[in-house]
C-alpha cells in the first residue's frame, strides 16, 4: 500500500509539473519562426501585440491580420543505464500550437491590438508496457492566452505598450498503476481546467535609423486549479482506497519572460536581429497537493521542483529575394530549466539546439503566405529522477512546419 501512495503522489507531481509550464512553447509567428523565434524588436506586423506591444504603435500598416498553426512532431527517446540494453520511445500525436492577432491604429500616437495563441503545451504517448509507465504513460497539455493591448508612441524614437493576459489551461494525464488484475494494470487518469491572469508590457527604442532596441516583459502567472478531477481503475479489493469522485487543488506558476532583443536593417533586403529571453523559472519552488477527500493512501503532500532560471539566445536574418519573396534563416539555444535532482519523463527537459527556416510570398501586396520549419535537437542527457530513483539516457528530437496569412492595409 505503501508503494501505491508514493506513485499517487509521484503522479500528481508530475501533473502539477506540466501545467506549469515545463514545456514552453513559443510558435507565435511564421514570419518570426523562420528569423530563429526573435521578434521583440521587430515592427512588421501585428504579432507585436505579443512579442512587444510598445512596438505596436510602430506598426507602419493601419489594419493587420495574422493567422497560423504549426504541427509538431516529436519523439523522445530513453536507455537504462548500462548495462542494460532495454530502450523505449515516445509514440507522440501531433501538437497544434496556433496564433491569431488583429491591431488597428486609431490616431498617429495610439494602437489597439489582440493576441489569441498558445504558449504552452505538451503532448506525449509513451509506448505501452515501457519501464517508466508508472510514472507517466501519457499527456496532453494545452494553455491558451487572449490579449488584448494597447501601445502609444511618445515620438519618432520611443514607444510603450502593455496588455492585459488571460490564460486558459486544460491537462489530460494518464498513467499506470502497480495493481493488477485480469484486466490488466490499474491506471489514474487526472483532467482539470483553469483560468487566470497576468500582465505584459513593453518599449521600443529607435536610437538611429533602421535600428530598433525592444523590451517586454510577461508576468508571472499563477495557475490555481481547484476541482482537477482524479479517476482510478483499480481491482475492487483496493477501491475503498481510491474515491471515485475525488479531487485535488493546487497553485502552479507560468514562469515570467523578460525578452531583449536588438534588430538592425542593414539594406533595402536585408534585416538580421538578436534576442535575449530570461525565462523565472525560479518561481517553480515547490507545489502543495490538496485532496478534497483523504485516505489511508491519498493524504495531502508538498514536493520540492527548485526549477533554475534560465537565459535563451536567439538569432535570425530576413533576405528580400524579389519583391515578393522573402527567405529567412536563424538558430537558438534552449537551455533546460530542470533541476537534476527531479528529471522526469512526462516533459524531458534537455538542452535543446533550434535550426530555423521560412519563407513568405506576397501574391498581393498587403497579402502574404508564411512558411516556416524548425528542427530541434534535445542533446544526450543521462538523468534521474532521485525521490524515486528512476533514470537512464534520454535523447530527443522534433520537427514543426508551419504555416500562416498576413494581411495588412
Amino acid at each position: 500500500m505503501r508503494n501505491i501512495l508514493i506513485i499517487l503522489i509521484f503522479f500528481l507531481f508530475h501533473f502539477s509539473a506540466v501545467f506549469a509550464g515545463g514545456y514552453q512553447v513559443s510558435l507565435h509567428n511564421q514570419k518570426n519562426i523562420g528569423m530563429g523565434l526573435i521578434g521583440t524588436s521587430l515592427i512588421d506586423d501585428a504579432s507585436s501585440v505579443f512579442y512587444n506591444p510598445g512596438a505596436l504603435a510602430k506598426i507602419p500598416s493601419d489594419y493587420s491580420f495574422l493567422a497560423g498553426v504549426s504541427g509538431i512532431r516529436s519523439i523522445t527517446k530513453f536507455q537504462l543505464e548500462s548495462p542494460s540494453i532495454y530502450q523505449a520511445a515516445t509514440d507522440n500525436p501531433i501538437g497544434f500550437p496556433f496564433y491569431f492577432y488583429a491591431s488597428a491604429r486609431i490616431n498617429p500616437s495610439v494602437s489597439f491590438g489582440l493576441a489569441i495563441n498558445t504558449p504552452f503545451g505538451n503532448r506525449l504517448k509513451w509506448e505501452d508496457g515501457w519501464a517508466g509507465r508508472f510514472i507517466i504513460q501519457e499527456i496532453s497539455l494545452q494553455a491558451i492566452t487572449v490579449q488584448p493591448s494597447i501601445s502609444y508612441k511618445i515620438n519618432e524614437m520611443i514607444s510603450i505598450g502593455a496588455g492585459l493576459v488571460v490564460a486558459m489551461g486544460s491537462v489530460d494525464m494518464k498513467r499506470k498503476l502497480p495493481v493488477q488484475d485480469d484486466s490488466g494494470e490499474g491506471q489514474v487518469n487526472i483532467n482539470g481546467s483553469t483560468t487566470n491572469y497576468g500582465f505584459n508590457a513593453g518599449i521600443l527604442i529607435t536610437p538611429l535609423e533602421n535600428l530598433n532596441l525592444g523590451l517586454s516583459y510577461r508576468s508571472l502567472i499563477n495557475m490555481k486549479v481547484e476541482d482537477a478531477e482524479a479517476r482510478f481503475s483499480v481491482p475492487a479489493s483496493l477501491a475503498n482506497n481510491f474515491p471515485e469522485n475525488n479531487t485535488v487543488a493546487t497553485s502552479l506558476p507560468l514562469p515570467a519572460n523578460l525578452d531583449f532583443g536588438i534588430s538592425y536593417r542593414f539594406s533595402e533586403n536585408i534585416t538580421a536581429g538578436i534576442s535575449l529571453n530570461y525565462v523565472f523559472w525560479d518561481a517553480y519552488k515547490s507545489l502543495d497537493f490538496d485532496f478534497e477527500t483523504n485516505t489511508a493512501v491519498v493524504t495531502d503532500t508538498q514536493n520540492p521542483r527548485e526549477y533554475k532560471n534560465r537565459l535563451i539566445f536567439r538569432l535570425g536574418a530576413e533576405y528580400k529575394v524579389i519583391e515578393n519573396v522573402y527567405l529567412r534563416a536563424g538558430s537558438y539555444y534552449d537551455p533546460s530549466p530542470v533541476n537534476e535532482k527531479y528529471f522526469s519523463p512526462e516533459t524531458p527537459g534537455l538542452n535543446n539546439l533550434g535550426i530555423t527556416a521560412g519563407m513568405s510570398f506576397f501574391p498581393l501586396p498587403e497579402l502574404s503566405i508564411d512558411l516556416s520549419f524548425i528542427y530541434i535537437v534535445g542533446f544526450k542527457k543521462e538523468a534521474i529522477y532521485t525521490p524515486d530513483n528512476f533514470g537512464g539516457i534520454y535523447k530527443s528530437r522534433a520537427y514543426i512546419p508551419g504555416i500562416g496569412v498576413s494581411y495588412s492595409f
